[in-house]
């Protein structure tokens, strides 16, 4: 089996390919940052590329190197944080260029190729921010929604074809997206190994959802069913309303820098 995998220099891109590749597949990696995905594909021993996934042209090359794929993981992504009057015309133009159209370009030419052959399987890593709207992070619950709506739809679009297509819900990962941030009230945060689990064996038994760590799944659905003074005493609870809004600027200042460069 050949995986490919996108924003793989680090974080839960890094962790699932490790994973796979653990586990026999064959792995190859892009990333948009050139020294990061070269020391990831050597520290990994499997192929790296440089990838910019808002670029058809760039895409097209990585999949291209990838060979006869079996698996697509986009999962690059960025996540802007702040008070929704102070981020920028650009920050959304990147966020959305990023989390939304990236993912869109990716799964538009996997499925050009999986949809002749009859097989194959596209995951997208999309957030519960997805489904749960959070003070300071209007951006990406944004991007994200858009990401599910996405999935879902090219889901019931091709599984007449015998192509796979699921999208991936973590909570809160320890990786540089939550930097300066805070966790929710009495809530552990997932680890990018957590992450990497969920997808191996979404692709061992393909579904068209799955939610990390498994257990919030219920609580999404019955979130849905609460009334909105209920969710919003529970996020004052847990603190999610203020997480994205009080966090530790200096933290966040190398990841900020990266993402808006």
């Amino acid at each position: 089996m050949i995986v490919a995998i996108t924003g793989a220099a680090r974080g839960i891109g890094y962790a699932t390919a490790k994973a796979l590749k653990a586990g026999g597949a064959t792995v190859v990696i892009g990333d948009i940052d050139e020294e990061a995905v070269a020391k990831a594909a050597s520290e990994l021993g499997v192929e790296g590329h440089v990838l910019d996934v808002t670029n058809r042209a760039s895409f097209e090359v990585f999949l291209e190197a990838a060979g006869e794929y079996d698996v697509l993981i986009n999962n690059a992504g960025i996540m802007p944080i702040g008070p929704v009057l102070e981020e920028t015309d650009a920050d959304a133009k990147r966020c959305f260029d990023i989390n939304v159209h990236g993912v869109m370009l990716g799964t538009k030419i996997a499925l050009a190729r999986f949809v002749p052959l009859g097989k194959g399987h596209v995951i997208n890593i999309a957030s519960l921010a997805g489904v749960l709207s959070t003070p300071g992070l209007a951006l990406y619950n944004g991007s994200k929604a858009a990401v599910l709506g996405f999935t879902e739809a090219a889901r019931l679009e091709v599984k007449r074809h015998g192509v796979e297509v699921s999208a991936v819900l973590p909570t809160f990962t320890n990786t540089e997206l939550v930097a300066g941030t805070r966790s929710p009230k009495g809530q552990k945060n997932c680890e990018p190994e957590d992450i990497a689990k969920a997808v191996v064996n979404l692709i061992a038994k393909p579904r068209p959802q799955v939610t990390v760590p498994s257990k919030l799944a219920a609580s999404v659905k019955i979130s849905g069913l609460m009334p909105q003074s209920v969710k919003d005493a529970m996020n004052r609870r847990l603190g999610l309303d203020t997480i994205f809004l009080d966090f530790d600027h200096d933290a966040r200042k190398a990841y900020d820098s990266r993402i808006r460069s």
